[in-house]
Order: structure tokens, then C-alpha cells, then sequence
């Protein structure tokens, strides 16, 4: 095992749960029938799949890529074809051992990165019975472990009332953090400025929750942005290189619409999205903010973006080398986390079709000629301080 993880207890700060086949079926009345989420085999495209409310959402086992021998999009036909690491809570602890990983921060799947997935059941009653459900699994998944298993809540984010009442029942229940959508307007509501949410984020607030945006919860248009003559990996690579990026808007949102300002002491996460071009969309927020008199117009901003910025929110990164020490350079630690995204598609996990290497060997050469006391910020201190988890 290499130094780093020897000498910090490292935090993973973006990892999915694969969600088991019967988790909304054995937990939901069978009077609402086929719109529960369930899976079935799906002779099309031969393989296990997601039904929501009759309709295919996602192959059951995508998600499913740590050690996988296949290149993607290719990916396993059923979850019991892949390491039960993958999606055992005890086989995922001694992975983790394996990987030199202490503790993950827990995201789902199936129901989208945001949950947005659950409105096409149609039926505001199934929809938050669904959320509850997920929730209440992941406490009882997390029990494995839950200093080790970082649980976070999907939210019913349709219904305010009851979203702060779920948020409420979930910091109770030990998650750590809030999941939400960081462009609620795909779903026909409210945009991310608008102060409709500010009881949302006043309850998360009030209760320590950070918020976490996870890329790709929104409009994926990036899936289909090639033409089709462009082969499947190709398509596939350029997609996954994309939407890591689309978090910058989330960040200009925070900063810039006021919502930074109108709630100080609130954390915000953009997961899976790299660190690398941070610095330079800093120094544009900040140059435009002066530029077109946005200071002059919005005086009570005491902040430039850039400020809001380290302040509170937070970027992750997980196979980033060469940029990585330049960030850290001119933005500082303080606002950066690891992540290695277990068991998605472009995690840091080998196998015989990735180029990934082990996170333990990746910490080593992405942290060279890094401080001593950077690394324990980014590996550890700055997960453990906003997730509540020392």
C-alpha cells in the first residue's frame, strides 16, 4: 500500500450504490402494479432493464463497469455477472480496503442523479413512496458500515413541503449530505436561481446538509450530440469528456443569481466534474461580475464570484494529472476533493479494459511536489469537515 493512504484516512467523494432488482418492489403496495420501478429482461437489446411505470429507463446493469472486460458503452447483460463489490455493502468495504479507500460518499442510478426519473411515474403518491424507499434502503445498505458508508438523500424536489419534510426524516436518519438536480427547469420547474428553492436551501442550512449536483442529472443532450457515422467508443468518449463540464453553470448560477449571498453558511458540491478548468472560469466570473457593472447593479454582494466560490462550494476530481497541481496553485486546497466515481464507466478502477490504475498508485503520481498538508485537505479534510464525518 502507498504513503498516502497509509497516513490519511481518505474520502472518496463520489461513489454509486447499484441498486438491487426488487428494492422498490418489495418496499411499495403492489396495488400500484407495473409503474413501480422494476426490472425485466429486455429481449431487444438482450439484457436486464429499468421499467418506471412500463417504460424502459436504463440497462439494470450499466452502471455496473469497475473490472468489467468489455470497453464502453458495451457493459455487463445482468448485475450477477460483475464483482459483488459492486453492489454487497461487505464486499464493497473490503474493495474499498483494497482500493486504500476509508470512507465513500454514496450516489444512486437508477432513479437519475437527481432523482428527476421518478416524475415519470406520474403519481405524486408512488413518486414519494419511491423517494422514501431509496432513502430507506441506502440507511439500512449504509449500516454495514456508516462511518465508512456515507449515505445522502434523493429528494421529492417536485414537492417543497415535502422535500424539507424528507430532508428533515434523513438527517435523522444519519445521511450526511442532500442530492439534488442542478437544473430542475429539464422537469418543467423552477430554474436553480429562482427564489423558489430558497426553503430548500435554507432547510439543508439549518440542518448542516451540503447540497451535492451531480453532472448528468439534467438535459443530457451530449448522448446524442454526434452524428451517427461516429463509432459507438468515439461517441461514448467525447460524451463523458463533456459532461463533466456541465457544472460550470451550476457554478455561475450559485455565484453570480445570489444564492451564495442569501445563504453563507451552505455548502454546494459539483461531483464528477473535474477541477482542471475551475481556475479559469473563476477568473472569468470575477472579470465579467466587474465588466458589465454587475458590482454596481448588486451591491449588496460583498463577494466577487470567485470568492463566493471558496467560500462554499466545492469541486471533485478523479483521473486529472497535469492540471491538478496547477489548480491547486491558484485556487488553493481548501476547495478541492478526491472522488474515483466506483463503479461507473470512467472510474479509478482497473481491469482489463480501462486505463485506469489503482487509486492508491494514481494519489501518488497526481500528488507529487504537492504540500503534506494540501494532500490531507483534499484526501480527507475538506470531505470530513463538510459531510460532518470527524
Amino acid at each position: 500500500m502507498n504513503a498516502i493512504v497509509k497516513e490519511f484516512k481518505v474520502i472518496d467523494s463520489d461513489t454509486h450504490v447499484i441498486e438491487p432488482y426488487d428494492l422498490w418492489t418489495t418496499r411499495i403496495s403492489a396495488k400500484y402494479g407495473d409503474k413501480v420501478p422494476q426490472v425485466h429482461w429486455d429481449a431487444n437489446m438482450n439484457e436486464d432493464a429499468w421499467y418506471f411505470n412500463g417504460e424502459r429507463t436504463g440497462a439494470a446493469a450499466g452502471a455496473a463497469m469497475a473490472g468489467w472486460h468489455e470497453y464502453p458503452p458495451k457493459r455487463p447483460q445482468k448485475l450477477e455477472m460483475v464483482d459483488p463489490s459492486l453492489y454487497q455493502n461487505t464486499a464493497r468495504l473490503k474493495k474499498m480496503d483494497e482500493y486504500g479507500i476509508y470512507a465513500q460518499i454514496l450516489y444512486p442510478n437508477v432513479a437519475g442523479f437527481g432523482a428527476g426519473r421518478f416524475l415519470g411515474l406520474g403519481d405524486q403518491e408512488l413518486m414519494l413512496l419511491c423517494v422514501q424507499a431509496y432513502n430507506d434502503w441506502l440507511t439500512e445498505w449504509s449500516s454495514a458500515d456508516p462511518k465508512r458508508l456515507i449515505a445522502q438523500c434523493a429528494l421529492p424536489f417536485w414537492d417543497l413541503d415535502a422535500t424539507v419534510k424528507e430532508m428533515t426524516r434523513c438527517a435523522r436518519l444519519g445521511h450526511k449530505g442532500v442530492i439534488f438536480c442542478a437544473e430542475p427547469e429539464t422537469f418543467g420547474l423552477p430554474k436553480l436561481t429562482d427564489p423558489h428553492w430558497d426553503r430548500l436551501w435554507a432547510a439543508a442550512q439549518e440542518l448542516g446538509l451540503p447540497i451535492n449536483f451531480h453532472v448528468g442529472a439534467g438535459d443530457m443532450w451530449y448522448f446524442d450530440m454526434m452524428h451517427p457515422s461516429v463509432k459507438p467508443h468515439a461517441a461514448f468518449a467525447s460524451m463523458g469528456a463533456l459532461f463533466s463540464l456541465d457544472l460550470a453553470q451550476t457554478i455561475a448560477q450559485l455565484t453570480c443569481g445570489g444564492v451564495c449571498h442569501r445563504f453563507p453558511n451552505l455548502n454546494f458540491v459539483v461531483v464528477e466534474s473535474g477541477v482542471g478548468w475551475i481556475p479559469y472560469q473563476l477568473a472569468s466570473l470575477d472579470y465579467q461580475w466587474l465588466n458589465c457593472g454587475a458590482h454596481k447593479e448588486n451591491p449588496e454582494y460583498k463577494l466577487l464570484p470567485s470568492e463566493f466560490f471558496k467560500r462554499q462550494i466545492y469541486g471533485s476530481f478523479w483521473f486529472e494529472k497535469k492540471t491538478l497541481k496547477p489548480t491547486i496553485d491558484i485556487i488553493g486546497a481548501n476547495n478541492i476533493l478526491y472522488e474515483t466515481d466506483f463503479p461507473h464507466p470512467t472510474s479509478m478502477s482497473p481491469g482489463p479494459a480501462t486505463s485506469a490504475t489503482y487509486p492508491a498508485l494514481y494519489m501518488e503520481e497526481a500528488f507529487e511536489g504537492v504540500a503534506r498538508a494540501d494532500v490531507e485537505k483534499i484526501v480527507h479534510g475538506n470531505a470530513a469537515r463538510i459531510y460532518h464525518l470527524d
